[in-house]
């Protein structure tokens, strides 16, 4: 059953003519999604923030750093959208959030989109980001209040397909090393077919319709619809094993459920530390609307508990 007070908005939303985001032009879609994602909650005070601009293959960074003493660790955020919609601003709110919940530096990256810059462009952002922030230069940027040994990565839908495949690239390539991930409702098999009920179920929302998310695949992927490698489609790794812990965050009413348990349950069955949590009664979204709606307020503060448990606690005490 769907969270009454979820409901209630998307009937309001329904009321007034609110389109699916596949059914507007790329601009309008993008519009709409910053609309989707302002229902976060208050944005806590006292967070600085800075930035670096685009330079030398290195994406745009945003830094959020929370009042604090002493040395921080540092959460990596890739922010949702399909590759397609998202920005540094409509995640503003939630990178604050996490920056004082989780007591860390946070660094959103502003990787490049679809249409605009194809598979696998956002990738190459992702990994190209983390190597720079664990370089000298990067360390320098951060300040000497950042610990890079507590190092997280995280995301949200492709976001966090991001921060996923972003670790096995860590992992076959002999670091940086990464303390944990944490992933919410990752579309991680790439737009290929499987045994995901939850397509059919969901296919008409209530949030993210199964058209918008075949809309997301053919923008950034290609006509096929289909992630050329893992790098966009984790599930299929050869290998999961040896990755950092983990939190995967479901939505029990999402078209892309059963995909993300699907990688969950591989991450845990070769051999990861991995927490489970799956809410009842919330859809794909629902970071975005936290300030709206209580199950996902908890549901956000949960995955900002999470990385500061992981950053600030031995590792092993994460999960089971």
């Amino acid at each position: 059953m769907l969270d009454k007070q979820l409901d209630t908005l998307l009937a309001h939303a329904r009321a007034a003519g609110m389109p699916d985001l596949c059914d507007l032009p790329i601009p309008a879609a993008r519009g709409l999604y910053t609309q989707l994602t302002s229902g976060t909650g208050a944005a806590p005070e006292g967070v600085a923030v800075r930035e670096r601009p685009a330079a030398a293959g290195v994406p745009r960074l945003r830094l959020y750093t929370p009042l604090a003493d002493g040395v921080l660790p540092v959460v990596v955020w890739y922010h949702g959208g399909g590759y397609v919609l998202g920005s540094l601003d409509d995640y503003d709110t939630l990178c604050r959030q996490l920056s004082v919940q989780a007591q860390a530096l946070v660094v959103a990256v502003d990787y490049r989109l679809a249409p605009e810059h194809a598979y696998p462009a956002a990738f190459d952002d992702a990994w190209a980001a983390l190597q720079w922030l664990t370089s000298e230069a990067g360390l320098a940027w951060l300040g000497a209040g950042a610990d890079i040994k507590r190092l997280a990565l995280a995301g949200d839908s492709a976001g966090a397909v991001l921060a996923a495949a972003t670790c096995l690239q860590a992992r076959d390539h002999g670091g940086p090393a990464i303390t944990f991930q944490a992933l919410a409702y990752p579309p991680a098999a790439g737009g290929y077919d499987g045994d995901f009920a939850s397509r059919t179920s969901f296919a008409a929302g209530p949030t993210l319709t199964l058209r918008t998310m075949d809309w997301f695949n053919r923008l950034c992927f290609g006509d096929a619809g289909r992630a050329a490698d893992t790098r966009g489609a984790p599930l299929h790794a050869a290998s999961l094993a040896g990755l950092p812990p983990a939190l995967v965050q479901l939505a029990s009413h999402d078209a892309l459920r059963d995909e993300a348990l699907a990688f969950a349950q591989r991450l845990r069955a070769e051999g990861n530390t991995l927490t489970l949590v799956e809410f009842l009664g919330l859809a794909h979204g629902y970071l975005g609307q936290g300030g709206l709606v209580h199950a996902a307020g908890v549901a956000q503060r949960q995955l900002g508990r999470s990385l500061h448990d992981a950053l600030h606690v031995a590792a092993g005490a994460v999960g089971g």
